[in-house]
């Protein structure tokens, strides 16, 4: 089993919409005995909480229910899952240090940035964190996460998943 964790913040804008976008896509795929994921963020500001309304309100209008609590990214997760993905570079080097300081490994094939994944070219490595913007900005980062997702699990496939 390969498992995804998605990295932003406070685990309640970026990440969840990245956890369940992909999940809906491992799901489509039939890879969920194969693929699992989760989300969570790299401040402890919102631990046990929804994602934020606008964020669900959001995903809910392209079908998709987001039930994820945050948490905040531990050292435990550095053994936990295989991949981790971060919605910035402030959340990337987050990720970086606690693994450096864990386990002293580095690897630039585990750790990514969402973007890395955008078909669509720019010049912007970050995901817009959309917390203190309007409504425009959460459906921004829906469409992010999902073309970014495409291809992050295309990726995946190509890289780890044997046919059963």
């Amino acid at each position: 089993m390969l498992n995804i964790l998605f990295v932003c913040y406070g685990n309640i804008c970026r990440s969840p919409v990245a956890e369940g976008i992909f999940r809906q896509l491992v799901a489509e795929a039939g890879l969920e005995e194969q693929i699992s994921c989760d989300s969570a963020g790299t401040a402890s500001f919102h631990i046990g909480q929804l994602p934020d309304r606008r964020t669900r309100e959001n995903a809910l209008e392209h079908g998709l229910t987001l039930t994820h609590r945050a948490r905040r990214l531990t050292g435990d997760d550095l053994a936990q899952f295989d991949y981790f993905v971060a919605m910035d570079e402030t959340n990337l080097e987050a990720i970086e240090k606690l693994n450096y300081r864990s386990t002293g490994l580095y690897s630039n094939d585990t750790i990514f940035l969402l973007r890395e994944f955008d078909p669509d070219v720019s010049d912007q490595p970050n995901v817009p964190d959309p917390y203190y913007e309007g409504t425009e900005v959460f459906e921004e980062v829906y469409q992010i996460a999902l073309r970014c997702c495409r291809q992050l699990l295309a990726y995946i496939m190509n890289r780890d998943v044997q046919p059963e």
